[in-house]
């Protein structure tokens, strides 16, 4: 109601309550639209709780903001998922969870962070590795191999559980179909769990020598949450309750339920590791296939065969360390695409089973039109599991370059009428959609375009003119609604310094007033230029563009020219005696006032620089002409 979110859900409520847009798990997988998952869980006999999901500081929680406090590492993977590897660093003493928020609070924004590593539970050596591989023998038949290493020098156990479950879509509209898992026989030998859901057909989890599966609902336990009474006895955390305090009534005897772990307790030597198989398969038990034979570990094999010479391909040239490093970022970006779902109509009204909400603090009312169900590249899963729009811009440049076709999808939905406004601005992030980001789509799209073309010799002129013909939408609402004087300079929000800079400008100024930027405008001169480059590439072959190249160009004149001479008084963004470019302050007296603050603002400027060779100028007389 009062819009703090972090304090709304906290981490205490995650075991136990269904999340009603998207999931989390440890190296976990879904299908496109997340209606199926799969999730690593574990337990080490110390802690008060299954690791079910990474652990981290909200942002009043933090010294620096909000903070996972874990490790874990993106260590491969390739643009169709067909193999994956993921590594979860488990200390095997009690996770300090209080103790790493009660240290952090204490600090200040000048002091490091607390770190788990600081606690001294890593010490000795004293930790598990889990390691999580998947490998598609076929779009859908998923082979998984996880690996535990005990580092310690002394024996240990690991519970280990590979979680299958289907994401709640059931509890908030009278009608919805419930899908379901239940224990089948296997003729094998091996623990098998059939899963049906209305959309997907049925799944099949196969279990290699499993010791039993445990079943409970994805649903929320009301009772130890809110005191009500649960309508079933078996809820989302039942599994948790089950192998931590053994509670054997907190599972389904009965084998089914919308939530199933397989459960595999593994006695470690020190330094000894232990492997466990899973198959996720569209393939009927008694389909005469053998998921564990021997095609298992050739699958494996061949797929990270496929996925070094994908790699070499991609950097034949690059030496060690350096080709590690950038495989792991290239893995690291493709772990954390994210299925993103939040319909802002449904999220605002509420949902018909549900007490309806009472949001005094409104937020994204304005974003009625938004309906976002993708799969979208994130900043980072944990701390920011929505997209950012100007972030999104940058990490499709390196996207690019491993899965094209990816990357232009990502900007073709930003532009795309279920994500951009009638009005043509773009939804900046979840938490305020209509805040102000730099313009950088454009230039986003157009690196697209290039690197397509430059590495893999595809010039995709179709995915440049859909772009671009949204983008003008955009540079209109920007040149409508952030040029307050009608002189093209521009105003906005976290325009090059995102959130650390002194002020938030996307607040109404103390003094009152208005901020004419340097980095605002200069956006805007570099969008022109973006804009004015596509427009000339699409008029070697749709000659109406050429007219729009002139069009551009001219806006960033008139953009130019306004940063040297801004109405009569003659006034300047760039300061000819500090040789600096700065933002101009009008207070309501119409006194203005140079921020002489030397930061990102400043250089921004040199951002908007754009080449065009003699030989492009030859193609368009008429644009050279009006150049």
């Amino acid at each position: 109601p009062d819009g703090e979110a972090w304090d709304y859900f906290p981490h205490d409520h995650a075991r136990s309550r269904a999340y009603r847009w998207g999931e989390d798990g440890i190296a976990g997988i879904s299908d496109n639209h997340q209606r199926i998952c799969f999730a690593i869980s574990m337990w080490n006999e110390q802690d008060p709780i299954l690791k079910e999901r990474i652990f981290g500081l909200t942002g009043p929680q933090g010294n620096h903001g909000e903070d996972p406090k874990e490790y874990y590492f993106y260590l491969d993977n390739v643009p169709s998922h067909a193999y994956m590897k993921y590594l979860y660093r488990y200390p095997q003493e009690a996770f300090p969870y209080d103790r790493l928020i009660q240290e952090n609070q204490q600090r200040g924004y000048h002091d490091p962070e607390f770190e788990l590593g600081d606690t001294g539970i890593f010490d000795d050596h004293r930790f598990f590795d889990v390691v999580a591989e998947y490998a598609k023998e076929t779009d859908d038949d998923v082979l998984i191999q996880v690996s535990v290493t005990n580092h310690a020098s002394e024996a240990k156990r690991l519970h280990l559980l590979p979680t299958l479950w289907f994401r709640n879509t059931w509890s908030w509209q009278e009608g919805s179909p419930k899908p379901w898992l239940h224990e089948v026989e296997s003729g094998n030998g091996n623990r098998v769990v059939r899963a049906e859901h209305g959309e997907l057909g049925e799944r099949w989890l196969y279990c290699q020598g499993s010791e039993e599966l445990l079943f409970t609902e994805n649903e929320t336990n009301v009772e130890r949450l809110f005191g009500a009474p649960n309508p079933s006895p078996y809820v989302k955390d039942g599994i948790n309750d089950y192998i931590v305090h053994g509670k054997t009534e907190a599972v389904n005897p009965d084998r089914q339920g919308t939530k199933v772990a397989a459960y595999y307790p593994l006695d470690l030597g020190a330094g000894e590791t232990k492997t466990v198989r899973l198959c996720l398969s569209n393939r009927h038990p008694h389909s005469g296939q053998e998921p564990f034979g021997g095609g298992f570990e050739g699958t494996f094999q061949a797929r990270k065969q496929e996925a070094d010479e994908f790699y070499d391909r991609i950097s034949p040239n690059v030496p060690e360390p350096q080709r590690t490093i950038q495989r792991r970022a290239f893995a690291g970006l493709l772990w954390t695409k994210q299925y993103y779902h939040y319909v802002v109509e449904d999220w605002l009204k509420g949902d018909p089973t549900q007490p309806k909400p009472n949001r005094h603090y409104c937020r994204n009312e304005e974003w009625m039109h938004l309906f976002n169900d993708d799969i979208i590249s994130m900043p980072d899963k944990w701390e920011f599991p929505w997209y950012a729009a100007w972030d999104l811009a940058f990490h499709v440049v390196p996207l690019a370059k491993i899965d094209p076709d990816f990357a232009k999808r990502q900007m073709d939905r930003l532009t795309r009428e279920w994500y951009l406004h009638p009005n043509g601005q773009m939804p900046a992030y979840e938490w305020h959609f209509s805040d102000v980001n730099p313009p950088v789509h454009a230039w986003g799209t157009w690196r697209v375009y290039q690197i397509e073309r430059d590495f893999y010799g595809r010039a995709d002129t179709d995915y440049l003119e859909r772009v671009f013909q949204k983008l003008l939408l955009n540079f209109t609402w920007w040149v409508n609604r952030k040029d307050n004087n009608g002189n093209n300079v521009f105003q906005g929000g976290f325009l090059g310094l995102d959130n650390i800079g002194i002020f938030d400008r996307s607040s109404e100024l103390p003094t009152g007033g208005y901020l004419e930027q340097s980095d605002g405008t200069s956006w805007m001169g570099m969008f022109s230029l973006n804009m004015l480059v596509m427009a000339l590439e699409l008029a070697k072959t749709r000659p109406a563009y050429e007219d729009i190249a002139s069009k551009f160009f001219e806006h960033f004149l008139y953009i130019a020219d306004a940063m040297d001479h801004m109405g009569e008084e003659d006034l300047h963004l760039w300061d000819n005696t500090d040789q600096f470019f700065y933002d101009v302050l009008y207070t309501p007296d119409e006194q203005r006032h140079y921020m002489r603050v030397r930061s990102m603002v400043g250089l921004i400027p040199l951002f908007a620089v754009e080449l065009l060779d003699s030989e492009t100028l030859k193609q368009f007389p008429g644009f050279k002409k009006r150049f």
